[in-house]
């Protein structure tokens, strides 16, 4: 029976245990990289290595980022009593590809999700509450995305801040038209999230 050497098949399942990449396509990958030089491996493992150890998380709004606070939180030309939650730091990324929004973020790095038992305190919302009541923030727009999990986290949050009164003068909206239901934001073209920045609606 024929068995693949184990280095090849080491790094087969390294790659089926990404999001996305089936066996097939853990297979293709790695023979891929079998014909590429020497030096390109090296170059690749490398980046690889260095991912997160040259890469740190925002103190303020839990962004990926190589400064801390990153370079959105940082600049002064932004609206900062204007900011966008946002599910993962991807959504950040696609929004930031258009030029139609210019306030700050706030990640919260997954969404509530019970049956996988994600929970409220396993995401960043007492860090997005205290921020809140730091003062200076306006408006938040929540920008989770349109599935059961986004419209559950954002009624969540909504009920969370309701209940605070020293936070009742903040303007809570959510993205509007644009965005179809079960989207995801990190899909979606700029003239679409721009129409779902430009339609939110009071939440």
């Amino acid at each position: 029976m024929f068995k693949l050497a184990r280095p090849i098949r080491r790094l087969i399942d390294s790659f089926e245990g990404l999001p996305g990449i089936g066996p097939k396509t853990a297979e293709r990958l790695v023979f891929y990289l079998l014909h590429t030089p020497q030096d390109y491996l090296e170059n690749f493992a490398a980046n690889l290595a260095n991912l997160k150890k040259n890469t740190k998380q925002c103190k303020l709004c839990f962004n990926v980022s190589e400064e801390n606070p990153c370079s959105i939180c940082a600049d002064k030309g932004r609206q900062h009593d204007l900011l966008c939650l946002v599910e993962q730091p991807l959504d950040i990324l696609a929004i930031e590809r258009g030029s139609f929004y210019h306030g700050v973020y706030h990640v919260l790095h997954g969404l509530i999700d019970p049956l996988n038992n994600i929970l409220p305190e396993q995401l960043f919302i007492p860090q997005l509450i205290h921020r809140l009541k730091e003062g200076g923030v306006k408006e938040m727009v929540i920008a989770t995305n349109p599935t059961v999990e986004g419209e559950a986290t954002a009624m969540y949050i909504q009920q969370l801040i309701g209940r605070d009164k020293s936070l009742e003068n903040i303007s809570i909206t959510r993205l509007g038209c644009g965005l179809p239901t079960g989207a995801d934001i990190e899909y979606a073209d700029q003239q679409t999230l721009a129409r779902a920045f430009e339609g939110r609606r009071k939440y």
